[in-house]
């Protein structure tokens, strides 16, 4: 979510002033509520002015797959920058973020992570990642929320789909509940790996079958995490031959 941020320093000086104005919407909506919904909302309406200024048509398919009445680990693929108003303003479910603990210490930014229940994740301290995830996996039982993860650990700057890291198994196992494919098709055309201009195009996200991790053992994560690979395969896949 940082890096989307940063990126947008570099183009259309309309998305700079409204993203400035919906932070500051952000800010506000958190000191009359606690709980992180209202932030979500107004982060909804942002991305999806960030798309509708930069061009960019969504496509879903698979939403009727989701059920709202349930609790998710959302898995998506990292191709760009584009990723983060996509899916915040096509999946409508009550999630939070895990994102990297230093963007927490950034002005602002850190204000907004912070005050809407977005989860930290120190990457260089291993033993603390793993209390971020046990936290993570309580806030989901406690709050009764969903999280999205990028269980690839950053974008993939060639395209190609990078090994997943056990995080997302490890959460959900904790929390039991379901995780949920996701695939992103056409945000590295749209804002590609170093680029800093988005360019109008069609994105598709595509939502799979829930993977049930109730009652699964924490040693089973590793083969949880690569049949959750191959459903996100599946759905590039499916994603790819469906472009025009």
């Amino acid at each position: 979510m940082g890096g989307f941020l940063r990126a947008l320093f570099l183009t259309d000086p309309y998305i700079i002033v409204s993203t400035i104005a919906f932070g500051t919407v952000s800010l506000v909506v958190s000191l009359f509520e606690s709980t992180g919904r209202g932030q979500l909302k107004v982060a909804r309406v942002w991305a999806r002015w960030m798309l509708k200024v930069a061009g960019v048509e969504v496509r879903v398919v698979g939403l009727e797959k989701l059920d709202p009445s349930r609790n998710y680990i959302f898995a998506a693929n990292h191709l760009s920058y584009m990723d983060t108003p996509v899916v915040l303003g096509n999946i409508p479910v009550e999630f939070r973020f895990m994102a990297k603990r230093g963007l927490f210490s950034i002005p602002f930014l850190g204000t907004h992570l912070k005050s809407a229940g977005h989860i930290p994740v120190p990457l260089d301290n291993p033993r603390a990642a793993v209390r971020s995830m046990t936290d993570a996996g309580r806030t989901i039982r406690e709050k009764g929320i969903s999280v999205l993860i990028f269980p690839e650990g950053g974008r993939a700057p060639d395209g190609v789909l990078q090994p997943f890291k056990e995080g997302g198994a490890f959460i959900a196992i904790k929390a039991g509940v379901p995780v949920v494919p996701v695939a992103l098709v056409g945000t590295r055309e749209i804002l590609p790996f170093g680029a800093g201009f988005p360019r109008p195009g069609l994105v598709t996200l595509r939502i799979g079958e829930a993977r049930p991790a109730e009652g699964l053992a924490m040693n089973q994560r590793g083969e949880f995490t690569n049949q959750l690979r191959e459903d996100v395969v599946s759905l590039l896949a499916q994603g790819h031959q469906a472009r025009p």
